[in-house]
């Protein structure tokens, strides 16, 4: 595998995955709730990595960047279940926070 990827490309590769290896999708209700459990697992991570909880003996161990990738891998399988590009997606999205965000955090008290 090269070392970058689009999104494009992750969303080609997931697909190929599961239509070979994985032999099919989860349906969308099972792959949401897995997306649920993976943001869970790392979200157990970072409490115990940048806040206050400490480790458990299995939570040793665990790698940060890969509870992201998993994330991302659920996210992708759905967006190619629901017809979602991903790229489009976050180009759009990206338009719009620079439309609708222009001054907002600038001008936040909160932020200063």
């Amino acid at each position: 595998m090269k070392k970058e990827i689009t999104l494009t490309e992750a969303q080609e590769q997931v697909d190929q995955w599961i239509k070979t290896v994985g032999v099919r999708y989860f349906n969308e209700l099972t792959n949401m709730t897995i997306l649920m459990e993976e943001v869970g697992e790392l979200a157990r991570i970072m409490s115990r990595t940048y806040g206050e909880q400490s480790f458990k003996e299995s939570d040793k161990g665990k790698d940060l960047g890969d509870e992201m990738a998993d994330i991302l891998w659920v996210l992708m399988c759905l967006a190619n279940q629901t017809g979602v590009d991903l790229t489009e997606a976050l180009r759009k999205n990206l338009e719009k926070k620079n439309i609708r965000d222009i001054d907002r955090h600038k001008n936040n008290e909160k932020l200063k």
